[in-house]
């Protein structure tokens, strides 16, 4: 089983699209977005330099065109599973066929713009924990007044908040752990960013979004998200929700990934995969002379997944892994939309399993105390969709 990973902001390096504007069709494709997103993608991912390209405004919807421009040449029908990495997560959308490349990049323009106005209102910022017991460094952001915007895993912990705070925690570092301030202009995913996630609501609301064809992890909690609409809702909360990324490799290793490719710029999500993901092939695709290895690696893992074939149904699947405990609703049974038909009992509690559309139950695809993994389809739901 094969995942592709999509890098969030901080992963961008000063000329790192050169070599793939030499490809055909390449530069007119960036031209097209850079209509979308307001900015010149052409100039930022060639030219410009690493202070610009830190601008938040202009990295989020680089690095979502980046991605996007990479997986144009892959086969994708033979990835199964997808996971982005804060604003990462708008372009494994797209690839995972639940947003249009064109409606990920102008999300990400509206999402980079009104997370970098968010970032003046008040000084805030970033800093990096490494090493130290998890629980206690928790404890000791929290107890500092600041919120852990990003758990990494591997031993890595971004504590963010107003400057005055982070500064003081610096000086006081949890027990056995190193912090370092990151040159970061806010503090993201944190409630200073409630503006911005205002804003991307309001334009989010007129984006139509399909099911995921392909397994994808949320960063919200590594479990995969299986309709459209709740995958919309999950974007716009991100911006002020911490990111998870401990959880989606967790469930990347819970459901038996043997491969991972990080799409460019790549380099950080493989350094985490390596230490989290033992014995799973690993490669950093950077440049297009990486293009005939990634084929390679996904000819030996990856497994073509399709979507439901019959579209008058929508199949409810699992969001983490477990054993499914199904409701007392029976096969035949109307159900309303949001209304829970079940659970999957996970080593963090139980995830409640709910039927995205109002309908009949027509078959149930996991019964009692089944092992489920993240994507597997639990229900199928038709009628009244």
């Amino acid at each position: 089983m094969l995942a592709l990973l999509t890098p969030g902001q901080g992963s961008q390096k000063p000329g790192f699209l050169t070599p793939w504007l030499a490809l055909p069709g390449a530069e007119p494709r960036l031209r097209w977005w850079s209509a979308l997103a307001g900015v010149d993608l052409v100039h930022l991912g060639t030219t410009a330099d690493a202070d610009e390209i830190k601008d938040t405004a202009k990295t989020q919807p680089l690095l979502t065109a980046a991605a996007l421009l990479a997986a144009e040449h892959l086969p994708l029908y033979d990835v199964q599973v997808v996971a982005g990495h804060s604003v990462g997560e708008l372009g494994a959308a797209a690839i995972a066929g639940a947003l249009s490349a064109e409606s990920a990049v102008t999300l990400a323009a509206v999402r980079g713009r009104e997370m970098a106005a968010a970032c003046a209102l008040e000084p805030t910022s970033m800093a990096a924990v490494l090493g130290g017991d998890e629980a206690a460094v928790i404890e000791a952001i929290e107890a500092h007044g600041l919120y852990p915007a990003n758990r990494n895993g591997a031993g890595q912990i971004v504590a963010a908040g107003a400057v005055e705070r982070l500064e003081k925690f610096i000086a006081d570092p949890p027990a056995k752990a190193r912090v370092v301030k990151l040159a970061v202009a806010g503090a993201f995913h944190t409630p200073y960013m409630a503006p911005a996630e205002k804003a991307l609501a309001a334009i989010a609301a007129g984006v139509t979004p399909n099911d995921p064809t392909k397994i994808l992890l949320s960063n919200l909690d590594g479990a995969a998200v299986g309709h459209g609409r709740e995958l919309l809702q999950r974007l716009v909360r991100q911006v002020t929700a911490p990111v998870r990324w401990d959880l989606c490799m967790r469930t990347l290793a819970d459901i038996g990934v043997t491969a991972v490719i990080e799409l460019p710029p790549a380099g950080t999500l493989a350094g985490l995969a390596k230490r989290a993901l033992p014995g799973v092939e690993i490669l950093s695709l950077n440049t297009p002379d990486d293009l005939e290895r990634a084929r390679d690696l996904i000819a030996r893992h990856g497994v073509a997944v399709t979507a439901e074939p019959a579209p008058q149904f929508r199949v409810v699947v699992a969001q983490a892994a477990g054993t499914f405990q199904p409701a007392d609703v029976a096969e035949g049974s109307e159900v309303a939309a949001g209304q829970v038909i079940g659970h999957v009992a996970t080593r963090q509690g139980p995830v409640e399993v709910t039927a995205h559309g109002a309908g009949v139950l027509t078959e149930w695809l996991a019964h009692h105390d089944d092992p489920v993994a993240p994507g597997q389809p639990l229900a199928r739901i038709g009628g009244h969709l």
